[in-house]
């Protein structure tokens, strides 16, 4: 145990030296939020159900950070390891396999939940931004599409053979599910053939879910959201694990 949490600590340290990952996990959300703050403000709005702007925004842009780092991060962090012999060196260590896999995803989800934080304070300080959830609901909502992200990080990283080809595959995958999913612009406004599409995509289910969770809505209200998000963590986690290469 204390070898994982040192490993675990090392990721993150490893992570935080990074300054393109550490933008994008820890300072884009908070910054795009007082960008489109300041364009938009956050008074009520007939077109978004009586909520502002940021209102509905914060818990969107949850989904924005979860998929900066299940898309991007992880599979190239894992991809520029495995290229750079780390993975190969580390099962020479006394630390079975799994303890590495296990630091890993707690490093990324730390640093995801880091991201989060700094948004919803920036939420709050500058917009006074509303919540009417439950803590614990949105925590588990965060939880559940963070590791559905992850797992699909995890097979890109199976799948690509260099840490350039990953970062190709994840941008490519993750841009479009930005600003289609509603985590970049809210499906409230955009045209129906875009809502139509958005369906398909596993961030829109992220974004609905937690936006349902931070306005009060109960679980069964998203059994879809869940169970989508769901079936993209097993299978996803299955596939990564027979795919996943050390060396």
């Amino acid at each position: 145990m204390r070898g994982l949490r040192k490993l675990t600590w090392v990721q993150m340290k490893l992570y935080l030296r990074e300054p393109i990952a550490t933008f994008f996990t820890i300072l884009y959300a908070p910054l795009m939020l007082l960008l489109f703050g300041a364009i938009y403000g956050n008074d009520p709005s007939s077109e978004l159900g009586g909520l502002g702007f940021i209102d509905i925004t914060v818990p969107a842009y949850i989904g924005l950070i979860i998929v900066s780092v299940g898309l991007m991060s992880v599979p190239i962090g894992l991809a520029a390891n495995r290229e750079a012999g780390v993975l190969r060196r580390f099962r020479a260590t006394p630390l079975r396999p799994i303890a590495y896999i296990i630091a890993s995803v707690a490093g990324y989800f730390v640093m995801a939940l880091a991201g989060v934080l700094l948004l919803i304070l920036t939420g709050k300080i500058a917009y006074n931004v509303r919540f009417e959830g439950n803590i614990l609901s949105i925590l588990t909502g965060f939880t559940l599409g963070t590791l559905s992200f992850f797992a699909l990080g995890y097979l890109i990283a199976g799948l690509a053979p260099t840490a350039r080809i990953a970062q190709t595959v994840g941008m490519v995958l993750a841009f479009p599910m930005m600003f289609l999913s509603g985590a970049t612009i809210p499906l409230e406004v955009l045209p129906q053939s875009v809502r139509n599409v958005s369906r398909f995509i596993p961030l829109t289910h992220v974004v609905s879910l937690l936006q349902g969770l931070w306005f009060g809505d109960s679980w069964g209200t998203h059994l879809t959201e869940v169970a989508v998000l769901a079936a993209v963590l097993v299978v996803g986690t299955a596939v990564a694990a027979r795919l996943f290469r050390w060396e």
